[in-house]
């Protein structure tokens, strides 16, 4: 693999309205539509990108017969202090599983849960 292993990443959810608050809201970004001009059952919401920085990006995205919640991919959106983001997550519409913990000479991480049920991971190396 001559890549960072990650390109792109989709996070599903039910309530794309709720969703795009929770996440500029944790995040302090602004999303940008985004979609597929041939299938209009698609809508997504990108998280701002500058391709030639470290990092992959991806959107939220609501699609028929795709459910949000639970499964086995944990996104970690990478943070200053994951504290500081994880603070704003109750207030959004979230819930913190695992307060700020140490992971060692990798830094800090915390796992919390959005407006969607999905769970996802902040880390920081501070």
């Amino acid at each position: 693999m001559s890549k960072n292993p990650i390109g792109w990443f989709e996070i599903y959810v039910d309530d794309l309205a709720r969703a795009k608050t929770f996440y500029e809201t944790v995040f302090e970004v602004t999303l940008e539509s985004i979609g597929d001009p041939n299938d209009s059952s698609i809508q997504m919401l990108a998280f701002p990108s500058d391709m030639e920085r470290y990092g992959a990006t991806g959107a939220l995205v609501k699609m028929e017969h795709v459910i949000a919640g639970g499964g086995g991919t944990l996104v970690y959106f990478a943070c200053d202090d994951c504290a500081n983001e994880a603070a704003k997550v109750k207030a959004a519409g979230g819930s913190i599983q695992r307060p700020k913990m140490d992971i060692g000479e990798y830094g800090f991480i915390c796992l919390v849960v959005d407006s969607e049920g999905n769970m996802i991971g902040l880390h920081s190396t501070a």
